[in-house]
């Protein structure tokens, strides 16, 4: 491989317009960056900003990624070790791949010089030559092979970004579809209590009548191939959300007046917040699956149906926990529980709503991975390199993981918004940021007039349970515990109201409304 012309010896025009590209495109995207920044800071959707800042964590590591390999891949070339070390079982063509990728795809008869000359030069085109050690020995990594490693990982990251962009777009446009359902919950103010409570039976009835009716639906083996079905219908009908609101809404004491979908998108932020970026975990899966693509196990196509077997065993499961619900309303006794559901973390996995999550988020970097693979192999092999020769594999891999992807990020997602708070805890977005940052600098008032007033000190309790929210609230214990203070169980809505009068007094011109 020529070495070409240095910089010296290249026009400067041609430097200039390199240049100048470059960092055109780096300042537009840096630009662009910034702007979605300054909306979100000025809309307040902090999960959102959190989110964007966790994508320019990743871009930096990709750059610092890019950095190192194009300062070390010539350092790392010259690392010699014994060819004995070397074998083509480990190599992610065979020997015959190499030869028909020389050969252009033809299968005529080649002579065993032929033969050698073809799998040295296909493997200078896949990195796998370029071989400037002494006899015996062969290079750690080929040059030309982190330079391909180099525009893999790049790809990857990018590739993960965009696909959870697009998942986050799906989900919304799903659950913004469900607000229409929201303002048709909230009490009527011409209504009297009992007939609110019809109502409330009402819709609780038809839930329970979709869920529980089916015959499999008394059997613990058939109700979970009913829940498999279920799953294809639909993400939630109008009954469901309406049982499931009020499931919640009782559960942690709120008023009939909360808004849950304003809620549920709060949550759908923060997770968002949480799944954005390439964590470390995934890294080790990646690398694994580069250590164990070795020719003749099709490792990736087998890996391509792992997604598809996900999603459905976590709609399957997201679907077991409604069906669960609806059972246990139906085999209540006493008709003041019955009317209620029982949401709590035992309908979960080991207890945790947040397995779910983890999966959905894994099933996105696998189909990120997919695709990420195929634009490489676009991009940098031959099309009858041992990446693209089975046509077949790669078409079943691509389709899969664009249809597994569509489905986990428009049906299984947004379900699992609204799921995952039937379990014992709610999190820190039921309150509005506005709100919140409102409470902390309250209280952070309250704590400097009780030193010196007396009268406010009986407020100190109230203070230190809401100057934090930013943890979840367990009531599985007697008492709620929200950061360093403690809530009582009866914190109902006479207390909420109770809390928001206390504001109001200490608060003259601006009151905070939970």
């Amino acid at each position: 491989m020529g070495e070409g012309r240095s910089l010296a010896e290249t026009p400067t025009w041609s430097v200039a317009t390199v240049t100048t590209a470059m960092v055109a495109v780096c300042f537009l995207v840096e630009r662009s960056i910034y702007r979605f920044g300054k909306w979100l800071k000025k809309t307040k959707r902090k999960a959102m900003l959190a989110a964007l800042e966790k994508i320019r964590e990743e871009l930096m590591l990709l750059g610092l990624i890019s950095l190192m390999l194009s300062q070390t891949a010539r350092w790392i070339s010259e690392i010699c070790v014994p060819s004995s070390l070397f074998s083509s079982r480990f190599y992610v063509c065979s020997e015959s791949d190499l030869e028909d990728l020389f050969a252009g795809g033809d299968s005529g008869p080649m002579s065993a010089s032929n033969r050698s000359a073809a799998v040295e030069t296909a493997k200078e085109l896949l990195g796998l030559s370029a071989n400037h050690c002494p006899e015996g020995y062969e290079p750690f990594v080929p040059f030309e092979g982190l330079e391909q490693l180099h525009r893999f990982l790049f790809i990857l990251g990018i590739t993960h970004v965009a696909y959870s962009f697009v998942t986050v777009v799906l989900s919304m446009t799903k659950i913004y579809s469900w607000r229409k359902w929201e303002s048709q919950a909230y009490p009527m103010s011409s209504e009297d209590l009992q007939a609110r409570r019809n109502r409330m039976m009402k819709r609780q009835s038809t839930f329970v009548f979709h869920h529980a009716s089916h015959p499999w639906s008394k059997n613990k083996i058939l109700i979970w191939m009913l829940c498999f079905f279920r799953q294809f219908k639909g993400s939630i009908a109008k009954s469901d959300y309406m049982a499931l609101r009020l499931g919640f809404i009782t559960n942690h004491k709120l008023p009939l007046s909360y808004n849950f979908h304003k809620y549920m998108v709060r949550s759908m932020e923060d997770e968002f917040h949480g799944s954005v970026g390439i964590s470390w975990p995934l890294w080790v899966y990646a690398i694994m699956c580069i250590f164990v693509n070795i020719h003749g196990l099709n490792i990736y196509f087998w890996l391509s149906f792992v997604p598809a077997i996900l999603v459905v065993l976590v709609g399957t499961k997201l679907e077991h926990v409604i069906a669960q619900l609806a059972l246990e309303v139906v085999g209540a006794t006493d008709p003041c529980v019955g009317t209620q559901l029982k949401p709590r973390d035992d309908l979960f996995w080991f207890g945790k709503p947040e397995i779910l999550l983890w999966l959905i988020q894994f099933i996105s970097f696998q189909n990120a991975f997919e695709m990420a693979t195929f634009i490489w192999s676009l991009w940098d092999l031959s099309s009858q390199s041992c990446f693209m020769k089975n046509h077949f594999m790669v078409a079943t891999r691509l389709v899969s993981g664009l249809l597994v992807q569509f489905w986990c990020s428009y049906s299984t997602l947004p379900l699992n918004v609204i799921i995952s708070q039937m379990g014992s805890k709610f999190k820190k977005s039921l309150i509005a940021e506005s709100v919140r940052e409102s409470l902390h600098s309250w209280c952070k008032r309250v704590k400097e007039k009780s030193k010196r007033d007396p009268v406010l000190s009986r407020l100190g309790t109230t203070t230190t349970s809401t100057c934090s929210l930013e943890s979840t609230v367990d009531e599985t214990d007697e008492t709620n515990t929200i950061g360093s203070g403690t809530l009582s169980r009866c914190s109902s809505r006479a207390s909420l109201e109770e809390l928001a009068a206390d504001i109001s007094d200490v608060q003259e011109n601006k009151t905070p409304h939970l």
